[in-house]
């Protein structure tokens, strides 16, 4: 090539810009964070573990403290490993730390649909004011007696097959979503559009782990390939379809049944509302919709297997517990009613979610221009990852975090709501919720199901250790932590048997007298439950 020519020097400049480009990939430009040595082109991510990151993560927040960085690639990430960095950049700069980083396969699988998962935008603010107004605090009352009957059929089912509690457990919080979201009961385990969401959703989680799904989003250019040489896009196409075909006949025939008038109060009538104002899709119809069903039904199903282990691995907790629901509620169910003066299970709900949350390390933010913060230069669309595991075991926060202490929460009678919106963080309960505009809609439905839950089983059940074959116990391993978009405690058995047969009738009981209101041949509510309120959207109304 000759130089004498004025474009082989246009040429030459550009070659010489792309390879200084290629040369920077990987590196921590100096008004980043703090963070661990990086190499060229991949940054730290050859430190990511592929099991139980959640512990490096925290190994990380030790050495560098409060905020550290990770170079992934092309992608740069903050890591904030305290409550007042969550409070300062998530809560206070709502306007710039809600959005979220792309993921090439999330959008493929959602087909950009997901709620929890939507960049901030307008279509995202509208969703947020149908869920601001259809699951607020007011909202959340109205739904009382569908979580008190899906209750009492977990309970029962307990009593009939304490080994099979996760599959109880999961039909609980999925027919309770069911029934908010799309006013029909799940009623059985067996129903094949559980077993398929739950399978949709754990199918999504594992291709979000594969190494590609990774790659593609932290080298953009690999997008381009075709769908041959990335069979991981394949998968997520035909996921998407699966997901968006169970979305579209679950959102069809509740429409079906609220044009009907055979529909039972549920979201989707503000749902049909707003889409009748705002004009959007059939598509993002199903998926507000659907997004409910899997949120709720994984973070409460998740927060009660918790629950269970904790209550093997801490008898003395659950000793004092049922000694606090003895004296109370005597001979009775506890219901709701009874929360107030019942301050040791309140607590148990929040070291509930302190001890082992699902959002381990939160679903991650992205800011929306740069920022500043501690002196650190926070670029556009930096990832922002939320290490609530850090958080919820720092010592200096919570004294000897890896012990199960709802005493520790005994002052605390807040709901989780009213902690998360405090002014002062350090007396938040913890961050399962998320931050920020992004703070869970749905959290006082949530825990209002993991206050039946857990105050009912623990008044009608014992919770121990399960043998083997060899008559030895089996202790769960609380470190054995599972799972991609949400963790949970890896499988273990329990032994669930009840406190004395009275406590039995009474389930039994109970759960007859239940079905008094169900239809003999379906299961479904015969007629709307009586004084069941329901908050319609005002659509208009701002976030």
């Amino acid at each position: 090539m000759s130089f004498t020519q004025p474009w082989s020097w246009t040429l030459l400049a550009l070659f010489a810009v792309v390879i200084w480009k290629i040369s920077r990939v990987g590196r921590r430009p100096g008004s980043f964070p703090p963070g661990p040595p990086t190499l060229p082109l991949i940054g730290n991510l050859h430190q990511i573990p592929q099991n139980r990151s959640h512990e490096q993560f925290k190994k990380w927040a030790d050495e560098y403290g409060p905020i550290y960085s990770l170079i992934l690639g092309t992608r740069r990430v903050v890591v904030l490993n305290t409550d007042q960095g969550v409070k300062d950049m998530l809560d206070k700069r709502g306007s710039i730390y809600s959005s979220r980083p792309d993921s090439h396969i999330t959008d493929i699988v959602t087909g950009g649909l997901s709620f929890a998962m939507m960049k901030y935008s307008d279509t995202w603010k509208m969703c947020h004011r149908i869920f601001q107004a259809s699951l607020s605090p007011k909202a959340a009352g109205a739904y009382l007696p569908y979580q008190r009957l899906e209750n009492l059929q977990m309970l029962n089912e307990l009593v009939d097959d304490p080994s099979q509690f996760r599959a109880s457990i999961r039909r609980y919080t999925h027919s309770l979503m069911t029934q908010l979201v799309l006013g029909f009961r799940t009623v059985n385990n067996g129903d094949p559009k559980l077993q398929q969401l739950y399978s949709d959703f754990e199918a999504w989680s594992e291709l979000l782990g594969k190494a590609i799904s990774v790659i593609v989003d932290l080298y953009e250019p690999l997008r381009f390939l075709p769908d041959a040489l990335l069979p991981v896009r394949q998968q997520a196409k035909k996921l998407h379809q699966a997901q968006l075909g169970l979305f579209l006949d679950h959102w069809r025939s509740a429409r079906k049944r609220i044009q009907d008038q055979t529909s039972q109060p549920c979201m989707a009538q503000d749902v049909l509302k707003a889409q009748k104002e705002e004009g959007f899709s059939d598509d993002l119809a199903s998926y507000i919709c659907g997004f409910l069903l899997i949120a709720g039904s994984d973070t409460i199903s998740t927060q009660l297997t918790v629950f269970l282990e904790a209550m093997i691995l801490f008898p003395d907790v659950q000793r004092v517990a049922q000694e606090e629901l003895d004296k109370v509620c005597g001979d009775r169910l506890p219901d709701k009613d009874d929360q107030a003066n019942l301050p040791y299970i309140h607590a148990m709900i929040k070291e509930s979610c302190r001890w082992m949350p699902s959002a381990i390390l939160g679903i991650p933010h992205a800011n929306i221009k740069d920022d500043e913060y501690l002196g650190y230069k926070i670029p556009k669309d930096t990832v922002i990852i939320t290490n609530v595991w850090a958080i919820h075991n720092d010592p200096n926060r919570h004294k000897n975090p890896r012990a199960f202490d709802p005493a520790r929460y005994l002052h605390d009678r807040n709901s989780s709501r009213q902690s998360a919106l405090s002014p002062d963080v350090t007396q938040r309960d913890h961050f399962l919720f998320g931050s920020g505009r992004r703070l869970c809609s749905g959290m006082d439905i949530a825990e209002n199901s993991l206050f039946l839950s857990i105050s009912r089983i623990l008044w009608a059940f014992n919770i121990s250790k399960e043998k083997d074959a060899d008559g030895n116990e089996i202790t769960p391993d609380p470190d054995d932590i599972v799972g991609g978009l949400a963790a949970m405690p890896a499988k273990f058995p329990a032994k669930i048997l009840p406190r004395s047969e009275q406590r039995e009738k009474a389930v039994r009981d109970a759960w007859k007298s239940a079905q008094e209101h169900l239809h003999e041949g379906t299961g479904q509510w015969n007629h709307v439950p009586e004084d069941l309120p329901y908050a319609q959207v005002n659509i208009k109304s701002k976030v």
